[in-house]
């Protein structure tokens, strides 16, 4: 799974809410293995491979998803604590509003 921080400065609180432990509680139903997460400096984004996932993958897995670009979607789901003025200052308040 990618993940990728529309500014850099966003990076920092990514990378705290999102650990391995994070995604693995998170995807526990799913996968049956470790996750490991990389750091994709040149754009700003953490890559996360979760091991024994995808059921066999792509035509030998029975699951609706077996090559999992629907975990990301998922991965989503995840509220990712910021200061109230990062949003406000890029003109996202609207957006952290309507969360509310």
């Amino acid at each position: 799974i990618g993940v990728i921080a529309r500014k850099p400065e966003y990076l920092p609180y990514i990378r705290s809410a999102l650990t391995e432990e994070t995604v693995k509680d998170y995807f526990a139903h799913l996968c049956n293995g470790p996750v490991e997460r990389f750091e994709l400096p040149g754009i700003h984004a953490l890559n996360f491979l979760l091991h024994d996932s995808l059921g066999g993958g792509g035509i030998a897995s029975v699951r609706i998803d077996p090559q999992g670009k629907g975990f990301a979607q998922m991965l989503l789901d995840i509220q990712i604590p910021v200061p109230a003025e990062l949003p406000a200052r890029d003109g996202l308040a609207e957006m952290a509003d309507a969360d509310a």
